[in-house]
């Protein structure tokens, strides 16, 4: 017996030394001091022997079994510590490398150029409001004064929802006067701005989809005075106070005396030329309209419930990308809605 105790010590002391893991130390523990393992096979065969040999292999069996127990928690903490370092080794970090850069975003210019007008607005008194894209015919057209068979109303100009053309895609927004006009009595200021849609060519000046900002006042004694004053105040806390603007007839349905307004073109300085060539972004005109104006039809306001003989008030409309064109140098509409980052960042 006293061989094979000696024996297991040397061998479980060769099996520890090359035992490199968590795992492997413990299937030795088990091997040598678990209950079926080698030592306790040992110790079994204790009741074989004489009353005097027991004490003294005992001792030994004891002896073995510290040493084996020592020798275990002795390989535990040197494969604990080389697998700590090996973890900190592929861990480290080089706080001396400089740190990745992201791009922060920011506004799109149309939202930029946006939030500008709406806070010129605002600080003049207006109240910006919102409302459905999807419109009925009713409100986009007849109650402004647009009546069965007028142009704006075919469909080769306007995005139909169904047969009979009663939904559809809202074509500008003055509907949203509408929907104001009847949920709010005079005195009346308003923004209505959004988006549009019509069957419109995508060139270097229009596109499908646009955005337009509407406004509307109505009050008692208001003139195309006091619309002129307004647009032209406008314009400038826009543009600077040399903007160049001119106010030209027109006709609308839905305002009686109607006008447009232009602005001198950015590229060309109102000359209709760049660089010899005919303007592009003015096709040579000089100018860009910017808005459509004009005071309100009475038929308007009593389709609203307003009283055309005690109140009278003044309409615009202006595109959106056009003062984003005009404000930022912007010579193709449609670099607006590219998306193209390496554009977008310049503004």
């Amino acid at each position: 017996m006293k061989e094979q105790l000696e024996s297991i010590r040397v061998k479980a002391m060769e099996a520890l030394e090359d035992a490199s893991t968590p795992a492997a130390l413990e299937e030795l523990r088990v091997k040598l001091l678990g209950k079926k393992g080698e030592l306790t096979a040992v110790l079994k065969q204790m009741g074989k022997l004489s009353a005097e040999e027991r004490p003294i292999m005992g001792q030994m069996a004891n002896s073995v079994r510290a040493a084996i127990e020592e020798k275990l928690e002795e390989r535990k903490e040197t494969i604990h510590a080389a697998a700590m370092e090996a973890r900190l080794a592929a861990e480290t970090i080089d706080v001396t490398i400089p740190g990745e850069s992201y791009c922060i975003g920011h506004q799109h210019p149309m939202n930029q150029v946006l939030q500008q007008i709406k806070d010129t607005f605002v600080g003049m008194g207006y109240e910006v409001y919102e409302a459905p894209e999807v419109e009925l015919a009713d409100y986009n057209f007849t109650r402004l004064n647009i009546e069965e068979g007028h142009p704006s109303r075919d469909r080769s100009d306007t995005f139909y929802f169904t047969d009979d053309d009663s939904v559809l895609l809202r074509t500008q927004t003055s509907p949203m006067q509408i929907r104001y006009m009847e949920t709010h009595k005079p005195p009346i200021c308003m923004l209505a701005p959004g988006r549009v849609f019509r069957k419109d060519e995508a060139d270097a000046t229009h596109s499908p989809m646009f955005h337009q900002i509407e406004g509307l006042v109505v009050a008692e004694d208001i003139t195309m005075g006091d619309l002129k004053g307004a647009l032209i105040s406008i314009l400038r806390k826009v543009y600077g106070e040399s903007a160049a603007t001119r106010f030209r007839p027109h006709h609308f349905p839905f305002t009686e005396p109607s006008c447009e307004m232009d602005m001198a073109c950015h590229k060309c300085h109102g000359t209709g030329e760049l660089d010899g060539q005919v303007c592009s972004t003015c096709h040579g005109e000089g100018w860009i309209e910017v808005l459509g104006a004009g005071m309100v039809h009475p038929k308007v306001l009593e389709n609203c419930g307003i009283d055309p003989e005690k109140y009278s008030g003044f309409a615009f409309g202006m595109g959106l990308e056009r003062m984003a064109m005009g404000q930022l140098k912007i010579n193709d509409l449609r670099l607006i809605f590219d998306n193209d980052v390496r554009f977008l960042n310049q503004f």
